[in-house]
């Protein structure tokens, strides 16, 4: 029998993108005929979809690593690469997908919902997607973005209509093969039950699933037993059928005493509440009490002695025995009415809306933040499109360097800077401080593709002998000095008369 695991740490890692090609077209009489790099192509995507066939993440608990096919590099004469394939894994239905921090960031319920968890990198542009009017053959090309990686928690609840919950042995497996086709494992000892078992019950015209989750002890709510594991099982039922067990041998036990120890724990257990079917408490759903094994004689008389107490709390009590079937056809049809009324109670699912969220006209899409630390000041520019352009420059090409630089120029970068008070030779930082590009800032460097040379050089920066930072801050003081000097000897000689009206 295969291993059930319903909860897993999943590591998924998105394609990298392909990247982008640098040809040029050649053919007889046409040596130079333009550029003809194709696109890289994009990387494919970590998903997760309910797989009706799947009722067990136990895949997710040997191979947790799971990495997106990557996308090809483009090719010459307009050949774009190949996209990675998704790679979509199948999940059971009623799958939970949370990060470490235990934030719920999807519910799949129902076949075929989808989840993307880490999303493929894009494609590089081909040189020939990058050409312009000023730009006629460019001799780079931008590279493939890497994808996605992310962590996520996988844990399954369970789909059922009625939980049944109770202390082990308390014949909640035996209940579930009495009313269903299922068979789980019965014996005469405690915790028989590891597993969450499902029966499907036809009463009448209604079909519901029911659910023996493995029994609770006391202190189950916070880790004892096996309750903790399981109590997740429970979250989406729509009523709760306590199953006492009113033939038990132990001296400390009865059905009271073990109703409100698990009253209890389910009070204590914090669930999901932003899940499908999780959004009532469990403490506020219905309840039926059942009071099994009143085929022995002093079970039945116990049972007869409790349940007035027991409908004095407003509960319905029903007395059953699995071993002869007593009371089923009762508890079935009422288990039926409850569960068609909290079907005809539940919200009718919202229909899907596109929102569209278009960016403020003064939104800049990035920020520029002055930092101080470990005696250094520097300039971090954080934002989507600086970092994405970075991630896809070639540095070892001296023309995709400068195209970053006309880019983060057309973008207004260079005016914030400014603006925050940045002057040249100052350190700025584009990206997160653990993958950040770190370049001295030039506030002169001209713009433009005007001042381009060869394919793959750019003229503003063979210089290759560029003075440090210490040096521009000494060249800078000495400008200011000289400026000081030269307007206090005009100063000086305006106050000696030298400047005087000739009339």
């Amino acid at each position: 029998m295969a291993t059930f695991v319903d909860r897993v740490v999943l590591h998924a890692t998105g394609g990298d993108g392909g990247h982008g090609c640098a040809s040029i077209h050649r053919e007889k009489f046409k040596p130079l005929a333009g550029p003809d790099g194709g696109n890289g192509g994009n990387g494919g995507s970590v998903v997760l979809e309910v797989d009706p066939q799947v009722t067990t993440l136990l895949e997710f608990h040997h191979l947790p690593h799971r990495h997106a096919p990557s996308g090809t590099q483009g090719m010459g004469d307009h050949r774009s690469g190949s996209l990675g394939a998704d790679l979509v894994l199948g999940v059971p239905d009623g799958t939970v997908v949370k990060s470490p921090t235990g934030e719920v960031l999807a519910d799949l319920v129902g076949p075929g919902a989808r989840y993307v968890v880490a999303a493929g990198g894009r494609g590089g542009l081909g040189n020939a997607a990058l050409a312009s009017p000023r730009r006629k053959a460019p001799g780079f090309a931008l590279l493939g973005e890497p994808g996605d990686s992310a962590d996520v928690v996988l844990e399954l609840k369970t789909i059922a209509d009625v939980a049944l919950v109770g202390y082990p042995s308390a014949g909640k497996s035996s209940l579930v093969a009495a009313m269903s086709a299922a068979r789980p494992k019965i014996a005469d000892y405690p915790f028989t039950t590891l597993v969450p078992n499902l029966g499907v019950v036809q009463a009448g015209s209604s079909r519901y699933t029911v659910a023996d989750v493995p029994g609770l002890i006391p202190g189950a709510s916070e880790g004892k037993g096996l309750g903790l594991e399981f109590l997740r099982h429970v979250e989406r039922c729509a009523v709760l059928v306590h199953v006492l067990d009113c033939a038990t041998l132990e001296p400390d036990r009865d059905p009271l005493t073990d109703l409100a120890v698990i009253e209890a724990e389910l009070a204590a257990y914090s669930g999901d509440l932003g899940i499908e079917g999780g959004r009532i408490p469990l403490g506020e759903r219905p309840r039926v009490v059942v009071l099994n094994k009143v085929d022995v004689p002093e079970a039945r008389d116990l049972a007869e002695l409790v349940r007035p107490d027991l409908e004095a709390r407003g509960l319905q009590v029903f007395e059953v025995s699995t071993a002869s079937h007593e009371g089923l056809r009762a508890l079935s049809f009422a288990l039926a009415g409850i569960v068609e009324q909290a079907r005809r109670d539940a919200p009718a699912p919202a229909p899907t809306r596109v929102v569209l969220r278009p960016r403020a006209v003064d939104e800049a899409g990035f920020t520029v933040t002055r930092r101080e630390g470990g005696g250094s000041v520097w300039f971090e520019v954080r934002g989507e499109k600086p970092e994405r352009w970075v991630r896809q420059t070639d540095f070892s090409n001296d023309e995709a360097v400068g195209y970053l630089a006309d880019r983060l120029a057309r973008l207004g970068v260079e005016e914030l800077l400014f603006k925050r008070g940045a002057v040249a030779g100052d350190e700025v930082r584009i990206g997160s401080d653990q993958n950040a590009v770190v370049f001295d800032w030039e506030p002169t460097l001209q713009a433009g593709a005007e001042l381009l040379g060869q394919r793959g050089t750019d003229l503003r920066l063979e210089d290759r002998s560029r003075p440090t930072r210490g040096e521009k801050r000494a060249e800078f003081k000495e400008r200011m000095d000289a400026k000081a000097a030269a307007r206090a000897e005009l100063w000086t000689e305006r106050e000696s008369g030298v400047w005087t009206d000739p009339e």
